[in-house]
Formats: C-alpha cells, structure tokens, sequence
C-alpha cells in the first residue's frame, strides 16, 4: 500500500494537460467523491444512482426525493464546469466560490430560505444554526471569505494539503451560505488540491464523525494539525482503493 509521500509525488509528476488527461485520471474519483460528498449531508444518496448520473445522465425507475437527484445531478454539472479552470490552474475568487455554490445547490433551497431571500449562489442574509455555530455575521461573509482567499492564493505554496485545509476549516467557520456550505467546501478544498498539484481526496461518509470532530475542534481551538493528518489518512484510502474501484455496499 502507498504511503500519503509516495500517493502525492506520484500526483506531482503526471502530466495533466488535456482534458482527456485528467478525465482518466479521475475516472473513478470523481463519481466517489460525488457519491461521499453528497451522502455525508444527505443518506438518501446511492452509489448506483449518483454512477448512473454520471454515465448516463439519468436514472430508472426512482421513486425518491426529487432533491436527492438534483444534489447528484448539480455535482456532475460543477465537475464539468470546473475541468477547464483545473487545467489552467484558475486561482479561488468569490465570484468562483459563488459559481460553485450555484451549481452545486440549483434547485435544492427550502422554500424557507426563498422567504428570507436566501439564492444559491449568494452569500447568507441571515444567521443559521449548525450545531453549536453559527458562522460570522452576513454582513462579515465576503471581507472573511476574501481574507482566507489572500492567505491562500499567495505565490510558492510549499504545503498545499495544509493550505487546502485551512481554506476549508476557515470557511465551514464563516458559513457564508444559507444552505450547502460542506458540500461547497469540500469542493473548493479539492479544486484548491489539484490546482496545486496535489490529488485530490475523499471525506467518506462512514469517516463524517472524525471530519465533523476535526471541524468543530478548530472553531474551539483554530488547531487543525488533526485535521491535516486526516486529510492525509483520507488521501491514502482515495488512492490505495482507486485502482480496486472500491464500490459502497448498499442495503
């Protein structure tokens, strides 16, 4: 089994120029990540749904909640859309984090957040409660975002798995949307990992009580060394299962 060091130069040295390169590269990834992502948020999600999506562009016979295929459909429509900024290594924007934010949560707000004025692809217009935090104030979101995007985006990242960490510990932190900020923010971490030169990885959904710990931890503490050795422990279990296409058991 390759250890995180090996999984992470190995990245570094491909040669990832095309599309057609990186859509082999990611070719089992991609609907993984899809599938955890989504499912960590949402249990109604399934591998052979979110696969089917993917592939096919559609579903047979479901009889679930609409907005579950949606979720799956919005993760397809993001990853197509962000392949060609991946390539040319577009650096994160707030406009970028809203695009993101509005694909991946299209037609997926509550008719209670419609009320309030609450849109995908906006930041929050008001407070909202997720476990014991509530995020900054509204009016604090995109002076909070952009400072997070300047330490970010400086020139020479030596570390990039800590750089993707902190971007994501920092904005779970802010919650700056209404609705759909994990989901966005493991997203974001990922494009931040393969602009970079990193692989990206999966939070899996069987691994969301340590991920939520490590989260919660940094909004007590703003210790996130956990959290980077979680990513790293998440990283090896990505590529180490990739070439076996480990597939979900669904009951």
């Amino acid at each position: 089994m390759k250890n995180y060091e090996q999984i992470a130069e190995e990245w570094k040295n491909r040669n990832l120029k095309t599309t057609a390169d990186l859509e082999q590269a990611l070719e089992n990834y991609r609907i993984l990540f899809a599938f955890h992502s989504n499912k960590i948020e949402n249990p109604a999600t399934t591998y052979h749904d979110t696969r089917e999506i993917f592939e096919h562009g559609r579903v047979s016979n479901y009889t679930g909640d609409l907005r579950t295929l949606y979720e799956i459909e919005n993760q397809k429509l993001c990853y197509d859309f962000l392949k060609e900024k991946i390539l040319e290594k577009e650096p994160l924007t707030p406009e970028l984090i809203l695009r993101i934010h509005k694909l991946l949560m299209r037609g997926c707000y509550d008719e209670e957040r419609y009320a309030k004025g609450e849109r995908p692809g906006t930041w929050k217009k008001s407070m909202y409660v997720v476990g014991d935090e509530t995020g900054v104030e509204p009016e604090e979101v995109e002076q909070e975002i952009r400072f997070v995007l300047d330490e970010v985006n400086q020139p020479g990242i030596a570390r990039p798995l800590t750089a993707a960490a902190y971007l994501h510990l920092n904005f779970e932190s802010i919650h700056p949307h209404a609705d759909g900020n994990g989901r966005t923010g493991r997203t974001l971490m990922n494009y931040y990992l393969l602009t970079h030169d990193h692989p990206p990885l999966i939070i899996y959904e069987e691994d969301k009580a340590a991920y939520y710990m490590a989260l919660a931890l940094f909004d007590k503490t703003d210790e996130m060394d956990g959290f980077v050795q979680f990513l790293k422990e998440e990283t090896v279990k990505t590529w180490n299962f990739k070439k076996a296409k480990r597939i979900p058991l669904e009951i």
